[in-house]
């Protein structure tokens, strides 16, 4: 079944703009809380609460709401988030449905890699246009201890197939944690280098399901830069095309390298994102306490214009930062897998 927008039904395009005068045209969508590691920083290592099948928004709501916000919105891109995605059956059926959508200008996929080598064929031949792929060590025993699973050599035959499938702007992410990340630095600049990535690396957040984020956990961009310019010499800031990408490039020697410095350094004011969690609810923040559903009112007959009004709402209350920086920060209800990256 493929949706098509109501044909008495003509909105006016109406950006989503916030009182702050941010316009939101990117867009994240969860379609799996489930996830075949149990990171340290993400999720408890025992008895995690899933949703069940029914909660999940299907592929037609995605393709539902995804269509209404590309073409009355001005939504520009879309990444697939989980949980982990690809354990959700079928994803690539997803990816070809959104990769038709008109004005729809980029669609990419974050993962953990362990599942990719199975599914990168199918998910390029579906049109998904980039991949970002978590990495945060090249050692099996660290990644053992983070994830609390094995499998770090599923990950990197992973990297390799997306590189041989032809995926032309893959990313590796690695979370910058005190304790962890000072030693993986380097390794993990050499091996996205020798293949052509860019890795980058991105300030440890409070979204742990067991609370256990302290501050002096984040290993910061400045320390991280130091560490570079004392490896690799004279380290070079590239200018940022895109206000509103959260990371900075710089040139390290002959290495291209990203900081995301989401904690010391947010990105707050150039924000242009939205989630839509796994279970059908609207975030205007990662970090926010609050969020609208629009799943039931959708399967109760809501029509798009009033889908779209729900979208505005939600939007409209956003804050003007994430606050982690305060001292009465409260980290979110829900823990990373459960909202979508």
């Amino acid at each position: 079944m493929v949706y098509h927008e109501e044909n008495r039904l003509s909105p006016p395009r109406h950006p989503l703009i916030d009182r702050y005068g941010r316009t939101h045209t990117s867009l994240r969508i969860s379609v799996t809380d489930r996830c075949n590691i149990r990171c340290t920083y993400c999720m408890p290592e025992l008895d995690p609460i899933f949703f069940s099948r029914s909660e999940l928004l299907t592929f037609e709501e995605i393709t539902r709401i995804s269509t209404l916000l590309v073409n009355h919105c001005g939504v520009e891109d879309i990444r697939i988030t989980g949980g982990e995605p690809l354990v959700r059956k079928d994803l690539h059926v997803l990816i070809e449905r959104l990769s038709a959508i008109r004005n729809l200008k980029d669609l990419s996929l974050t993962t953990n890699g362990l599942l990719l080598k199975n599914h990168a064929h199918n998910l390029m031949k579906a049109g998904l246009k980039r991949i970002n792929i978590s990495l945060d060590t090249l050692s099996e025993e660290v990644f053992k201890n983070l994830t609390r699973r094995t499998g770090l050599k599923n990950t990197l035959e992973g990297i390799e197939s997306a590189i041989e499938t032809g995926f032309k702007n893959i990313k590796l992410n690695a979370l910058a944690i005190r304790g962890i990340t000072e030693k993986e630095i380097c390794d993990l600049i050499e091996y996205a280098s020798s293949k052509g990535l860019l890795i980058r690396f991105i300030e440890y957040m409070p979204l742990d399901s067991d609370k256990n984020w302290k501050r002096g956990d984040v290993l910061n961009g400045d320390e991280i830069l130091k560490t570079l310019a004392h490896h690799f010499g004279v380290v070079r800031k590239i200018p940022r095309p895109d206000a509103s990408q959260p990371a900075e490039d710089f040139l390290v020697g002959d290495h291209k390298v990203g900081i995301i410095r989401s904690v010391t350094k947010p990105f707050c004011d150039q924000c242009n994102r939205m989630r839509i969690t796994a279970d059908g609810a609207i975030r205007n923040c990662l970090f926010s306490n609050k969020e609208v559903s629009f799943k039931t009112p959708m399967r109760e007959g809501a029509t798009d214009h009033e889908l779209l009004e729900l979208f505005a709402t939600c939007i409209s209350t956003k804050e003007k930062s994430h606050g982690i920086s305060n001292e009465a920060f409260q980290p979110p209800d829900r823990p990373m897998y459960a909202i979508g990256g």
